[in-house]
């Protein structure tokens, strides 16, 4: 077993950061193109499913770890439409309404919900900064939309904004109850064939959309071009970095890591699309009251202590020998979110 390396595991998610961050404005110029968001959803989805197919077939033991039973398929599917279909579509429909970050910061009040479910819907012990956080994040988010004068976002892109943050909350709790148990491509692999057959649907039902714009280009960049980074760069690759990394770091650690997503999202959206994804003074204020309530989120539950082979009675010890409880599913201080996968699967994700 390759022992833990912290610092790799740091170098891991900020590289995925920094793609899943360029990801958002090329999806952005991919959609200022003429490309709507259940039309780009299903471009992402089929071509990351074909990747993922082919690095299937080439690595061992090939197509048989793609193998599921019965009872396993309607996880796996329900995993695949909430974090990889339907996450991503309501996130293409916010940032073509809003400004990437702005977007960005709505969905990442996911582990929000996510707590909020632990505490309320599994009763499971938390830590009092979840309140801390939740009161920050949500100060953050109205300073954000600048509630306090004339609404100047577009509604329906808060509205998806929103929607993605409940969608990847759910994928979030949806990788808790198991599906984590199978290896990463094989899980990629039937979340994105999920999500495309989903937009194969989604097409069926509202009718076919105008195909000509992956002829054009955006900003003198081609279309064609620009998919190919959100299907390899801007998915495949920063999410295996992200499960990478998660061999390296507690998933509490990767999650706040990530956290860089939204600043260098930001940034890059302002350098390369111009002043129109630039966010006042009150607004980056609103995101760091955000991110830094998510972090006290993040490191609110309490996780659950495996019951000492002496009993009630028994040594205070863990099962490694160590002093305190032990984490379940990974390594990791005590208060890791040890079963709640983390990353952004959409633009992302795997916060994830």
């Amino acid at each position: 077993m390759i022992p833990p390396r912290p610092a790799l595991g740091v170098v891991m998610v900020l590289a995925s950061g920094a793609l899943f961050a360029v990801n958002g404005t090329v999806s952005k110029l991919v959609l200022r193109a003429g490309i709507d968001a259940p039309q780009l959803t299903l471009l992402r989805a089929a071509g990351a499913f074909t990747a993922l197919l082919v690095l299937s077939a080439l690595l061992r033991p090939g197509p048989r770890r793609l193998r599921a039973t019965a009872g396993q398929i309607p996880l796996l599917v329900g995993y695949g439409l909430t974090g990889f279909f339907l996450v991503p579509m309501l996130y293409f429909v916010a940032i073509s309404r809003l400004p990437v970050g702005i977007g960005l910061l709505f969905e990442y009040s996911a582990p929000l919900l996510v707590a909020l479910w632990a505490r309320f819907g599994q009763r499971q012990p938390v830590r009092s900064r979840l309140w801390a956080g939740l009161a920050l994040s949500l100060a953050g988010l109205a300073c954000v939309a600048e509630v306090w004068g004339e609404p100047k976002l577009d509604g329906l892109g808060v509205l998806a904004g929103l929607g993605a943050a409940f969608f990847l909350a759910c994928y979030y709790v949806l990788g808790a109850r198991g599906v984590e148990g199978r290896d990463t491509i094989s899980l990629c692999t039937w979340a994105f064939g999920a999500a495309a057959v989903a937009g194969l649907l989604t097409r069926a039902f509202i009718g076919v959309g105008d195909w000509t714009p992956l002829a054009g280009t955006s900003q003198g960049v081609p279309v064609a071009l620009l998919l190919g980074y959100v299907v390899l760069l801007g998915s495949v690759v920063p999410y295996l970095l992200v499960a990478g990394a998660m061999r390296h770091l507690p998933a509490t650690s990767v999650g706040i890591v990530g956290m860089v997503e939204p600043v260098l999202a930001s940034a890059v959206a302002w350098v390369v699309i111009g002043a129109g994804e630039a966010l006042n003074v009150a607004q980056l204020g609103g995101g760091a009251l955000v991110l830094l309530g998510v972090a006290l989120a993040e490191t609110a539950r309490v996780a659950p202590t495996r019951p000492s082979p002496d009993g009630p009675g028994g040594s205070p010890d863990g099962p490694d020998g160590r002093s305190g409880p032990a984490t379940v599913g990974q390594p990791g201080p005590p208060d890791a979110i040890a079963v709640i996968p983390t990353g952004r699967p959409d633009a992302a994700g795997p916060l994830p």
